[in-house]
């Protein structure tokens, strides 16, 4: 069956550095898009016909169109995405994991990818010009992604040419970024990482450089920095493309191994040490994991810090017990259901049910529009990187898989 391309005109406007409390939900069950309350921040395109539906024909109108569409089309769900997403996936991880299982699958003619936009976009790196990468819903984007634009990259980056030799500093740029980042660290001897292999990625950096420029998150930068033995108070600083040369003296400049993008996570920095500490109280023997890119402070005070992967093998191969979890709550209620059943319990830190508020966007409406969109011939919510950013974003990948 023949395919036609349905080009959207929606672009999404750049998400806000610091997600409002108020994009919290107070529950995480799917209601139908028409009573979402932050609707309107969504891609509008979606035909009339999806706002009234449950989840229950929501559920039933995806399988049937993926049942058409048989192999032709692979799922890709991250950690993040809501329960009634993660069912339909034919593959969960986090966001470089879930690009090589694209990778990997060379035979699948169509790639809906239920993440963020940057993950769909090193989803298409990494495939091949034939396979067409989908992303449900346009808006969901990451606003740490959008800390770093790249024309004040750029920017910085000549700056930086002004008070030291830039070809001793390695740009390092955090997967949540543009392919256009990607690209950039890529022409400038850099390369990516995620949250897993971030150590090896600084030591690599350092084996050919004096310096590292680490973007978009400054939390990941100073706790990777940290655990390399480099002093967060004395050897990083934090980089503000808002001033001139970052808002710092130039003997500080230079004086950095790392210079850390101020960037963060709008849901990794919710958590605090008080929540740890009362997490002790309530439960004496609980074990507390969180994330790298939450506050230094929040990673010191935990008894084991890593990405979303290491945090799930965390728990599935600990003990019995009590596990306090610092990082998404759909993740957290998901594990816990999971591994309730060997006398594990798990919760959040934070108190306050918050979802990932971009990746909350991939609403199963949206999934059941570009899958029965498919089953009828038609691609609409394509994801395309053109030919230049993608040579060069996908020798920043290459290095990065050959560090690992």
């Amino acid at each position: 069956m023949s395919t036609t391309l349905v080009p959207t005109s929606y672009v999404p406007e750049r998400l806000p550095p610091n997600l409002p409390n108020e994009a919290c939900e107070t529950d995480i069950a799917t209601i139908p898009l028409v009573a979402e309350p932050h609707r309107p921040d969504w891609q509008p395109e979606i035909p009339d016909a999806y706002l009234d539906l449950g989840p229950d024909e929501l559920r039933e109108r995806i399988a049937e169109a993926r049942a058409r569409l048989g192999e032709r089309l692979v799922i890709l769900g991250h950690h993040y995405q809501r329960d009634d997403i993660i069912e339909f996936a034919d593959f969960r991880g986090d966001s470089f994991k879930l690009a090589q299982q694209a990778a990997n699958r060379g035979d699948a003619d169509f790639i809906i990818f239920c993440g963020v936009h940057f993950m769909a976009e090193s989803a298409d790196i990494l495939t091949t010009p034939q396979q067409a990468v989908i992303l449900p819903n346009l808006a969901a984007g990451c606003s740490m992604a959008d800390m770093a634009q790249p024309d004040d990259v750029y920017a910085s980056w000549d700056e930086l040419t002004e008070v030291v030799d830039t070809s001793r500093v390695v740009p390092i740029t955090y997967m949540n970024s543009a392919a256009s980042l990607k690209a950039f660290v890529g022409r400038n001897g850099g390369a990516v990482c995620t949250s897993s292999n971030a150590d090896a990625v600084l030591a690599w950096a350092f084996e050919r450089g004096d310096q590292v420029l680490f973007f978009p998150d400054q939390h990941l930068g100073r706790n990777t920095a940290k655990r390399l033995g480099i002093d967060p108070r004395s050897e990083t600083a934090v980089w503000n493309p808002n001033k001139a040369l970052g808002g710092l003296r130039a003997e500080r400049v230079r004086d950095s191994r790392v210079l850390l993008w101020q960037g963060h996570c709008s849901v990794h920095i919710r958590f605090r040490t008080d929540q740890i500490e009362r997490a002790r109280e309530q439960h004496p023997d609980c074990r507390v994991v969180v994330h790298p890119e939450c506050p230094e402070p929040v990673v010191d005070a935990a008894d084991a810090v890593g990405s979303t992967e290491f945090i799930i093998n965390y728990v599935r191969n600990g003990p019995p017990g009590v596990y306090a979890v610092g990082t998404e709550i759909n993740l957290v209620h998901r594990l816990h259901e999971e591994v309730a059943h060997e006398g594990k319990t798990v919760f959040c830190l934070d108190p306050v049910i918050c979802p990932c508020a971009t990746m909350y966007r991939v609403h199963p409406a949206y999934l059941a529009w570009v899958t029965e969109e498919l089953a009828a011939g038609r691609v609409v919510n394509r994801i395309s990187v053109e030919d230049e950013t993608r040579r060069w974003a996908r020798v920043a990948l290459e290095r990065m898989l050959e560090i690992v």
